[in-house]
């Protein structure tokens, strides 16, 4: 019953409080209510936070939050075999929690306009509670969360719909997790200011826009599963939508790849032996080091850069935010310094679409590969000429990002909350019968009913491809 409800939440395409087009608008009457004030400072006026002595570490001075810390890394996968870098280490594990209820008969989700200091334009779609161990046990000597009982001290009218341990950027934090939850609740709840009730459908509608829905829900709702149903089922969908949606034919497509069970390229005992060849094969071996043994990273008075200008810098910023639960503090970001993709290029294979999917190393990583999009390039220069290894099928993706084959095309930003004005373009490509099926090792065709699957587990899918995935809508 509780995956009928998801797709039926996901079916519908308005929601019972606010319609899409006045969403927008209270978006925006937040952000310009709130005061908001953040500024790029010196590390030397980071309040709490400091260099350690003898490893230049950067850290908390309740040994709380985050470090910034160092990593040397051995591998036998790619080109690189070895590098150093600077690493986000925070081995807490905090809340991505959805507080939903049933309104007029359809699931909506309680979600937060929430601004976070690295936000490209401040206020954006967050989950209903998005909190790490050390804010919710309240370090900062701030206020708690809102919501934080509902996921804390859980009682009998409140039913759990999804409840996972995902990771993290692995290029950026070291084996980092969070909790992704949804619960329902049958409970009248108090809305404050700052939150609203949504359907499914309203918030995939709202990830086709740029920097809207925040990756922190992202990667909450693309754990949700639809369920296993017959092909006939397609029928039921198509009655329900046709006027709904710009892309039948795709759409449509799509909610048979999510649901459909069975005429898959692979089955999924085939796809865990492929993972598991590749996690047999190669080996990464990464070590902790302070950040001053680091080779090519300098330190200045305002970031920790690489050499050439390359990759990412760590800065140090003033945040003033009204409406958190600390008003003003100081801390660290990673600030990307070069732009990003992330692209799925899909084809249909038995009449299902089948996603090309990747396995791909990341430094971070807690289980060496995660299943990752087709092209997935975060910092690395993608032009042509200029990036340093090569990209399998990024060619195809930057020669077609212009044409009709293009059926999702916007800018995500990364979590806010660490990352520092950054967005990547993210894409989705249907091939069509043309493109090869030739594919190189770490690559393989999967369905989105296998992918949902794979969600389940962790550590599976990276935070790039569920973020991607969460914007397939079928309406």
């Amino acid at each position: 019953m509780i995956k009928i409800d998801f797709v039926k939440s996901a079916l519908t395409k308005d929601g019972f409080y606010l319609k899409n087009d006045q969403i927008l608008k209270w978006l925006y009457d937040r952000r310009n209510t709130i005061k908001v004030n953040i500024q790029k400072i010196k590390f030397s006026e980071l309040v709490n936070w400091g260099f350690e002595k003898e490893t230049h570490n950067l850290v908390h001075s309740s040994g709380k939050f985050f470090s910034i810390e160092g990593i040397k890394v051995n591998t036998n996968w790619g080109s690189a075999l070895e590098w150093t870098q600077p690493i986000i280490n925070q081995p807490e594990i905090g809340y991505l929690g959805i507080l939903t209820k049933k309104i007029d008969g359809v699931l909506h989700f309680l979600m937060q306009a929430k601004i976070e200091p690295g936000n490209i334009n401040y206020v954006q779609l967050s989950p209903t509670l998005q909190a790490t161990k050390s804010n919710y046990t309240q370090v900062h000597k701030g206020n708690p969360p809102n919501y934080l009982e509902y996921f804390r001290n859980r009682t009998s009218s409140s039913v759990v719909l999804l409840d996972q341990l995902q990771s993290e950027q692995g290029a950026r934090f070291l084996r980092k997790r969070n909790r992704n939850i949804i619960l329902e609740t049958n409970e009248e709840i108090e809305i404050k200011e700052d939150f609203c009730w949504l359907t499914l459908g309203q918030i995939h509608h709202f990830l086709g826009y740029d920097n809207v829905i925040n990756m922190d829900t992202r990667t909450v709702i693309s754990g949700i599963p639809f369920g296993n149903y017959s092909r006939d089922t397609i029928n039921l969908y198509e009655a329900i939508t046709p006027m709904h949606s710009q892309d039948l034919e795709f759409s449509s497509g799509m909610f048979l790849s999510a649901i459909e069970n069975d005429n898959h390229k692979y089955s999924f005992e085939e796809i865990i032996s492929w993972i598991t060849e590749l996690k047999s094969k190669y080996e990464l071996t990464v070590d902790r080091i302070p950040i001053n043994e680091l080779k090519d990273w300098n330190i200045s008075e305002t970031k920790i850069s690489h050499k050439d200008g390359k990759y990412f810098n760590i800065i140090p910023v003033h945040a003033e935010i009204e409406n958190r639960e600390v008003s003003a503090w100081t801390q660290p970001l990673v600030e990307s310094v070069q732009e990003g993709i992330i692209a799925f290029v899909v084809k249909k294979f038995k009449g299902v679409f089948h996603f090309l999917v990747q396995a791909k190393l990341e430094a971070g990583n807690l289980d060496i590969i995660e299943l990752a999009p087709t092209v997935q390039c975060l910092t690395g220069n993608y032009r042509k000429g200029m990036n340093e290894y090569e990209v399998p099928f990024l060619d195809y993706v930057l020669e077609n990002m212009d044409s009709d084959k293009v059926k999702y095309n916007t800018y995500q930003s990364e979590e806010g909350g660490r990352f520092y004005r950054e967005q990547n373009k993210n894409l989705i490509i249907d091939a069509g019968d043309d493109f090869s099926e030739d594919l190189p090792e770490n690559y393989c065709w999967i369905t989105l009913n296998q992918l949902k699957t794979f969600i389940q587990f962790n550590n599976y899918l990276n935070i790039q491809a569920r973020s991607l995935i969460s914007a397939i809508k079928f309406i």
